[in-house]
């Protein structure tokens, strides 16, 4: 009988973690396509409130929109992109490369969601998980939702993993 409770307490706490982490509310998006992207955050910071949320939007989403949220102040930051994309007939260089929702407060024992939309690109690979780096910033600690498993790596295993969505086949591009 104890090492069922004992093995019962594991597996409670194991799956507590795995409800702890950083996630988006899509499972799939599929290339070609603009997709509204949810991020949820489940908490703040071992008992401090999260101030900042900073989300870094990876190669191949293009066109990068965040939604305001009321109470935080908002910024994105512009860079250049690897590749040139088309979008709606014209070529794109450069655009959002990161977003910062600032000035909230997402006290520990809240959960909220920061919303984004983006252009996921044909030249994103079908079949593969793309991982969406998310940092959260307390008053004196930091949640780093930023460990991208190595292949064949199991990202639940990850202490930190970067939150991610599968790529799935889109249509032709047109």
């Amino acid at each position: 009988m104890k090492k069922f409770i004992a093995a019962a307490a594991l597996l409670a706490v194991s799956a507590t973690g795995a409800l702890a982490h950083a996630t988006f509310e899509n499972k799939e998006v599929a290339q070609g396509t603009t997709a509204k992207m949810v991020l949820r955050v489940p908490h703040g910071c071992e008992g401090e409130a999260t101030n900042v949320v900073r989300v870094q939007i990876p190669e191949g989403i293009i066109a990068a929109k965040p939604m305001p949220k009321a109470g935080w102040k908002l910024e994105t930051v512009k860079g250049a992109y690897a590749n040139t994309y088309e979008n709606h007939g014209a070529k794109v260089t450069e655009g959002v490369k990161e977003i910062i929702w600032s000035g909230g407060e997402l006290l520990d024992e809240h959960y909220d969601e920061f919303i984004f939309r983006g252009m996921f690109t044909n030249k994103l690979e079908a079949d593969k998980v793309l991982y969406i780096p998310a940092v959260q910033e307390c008053a004196t600690k930091a949640e780093r939702w930023i460990e991208i498993p190595a292949e064949g790596q199991d990202a639940h295993k990850l202490d930190m993993p970067a939150p991610g969505v599968k790529v799935i086949k889109g249509k032709p591009a047109h």
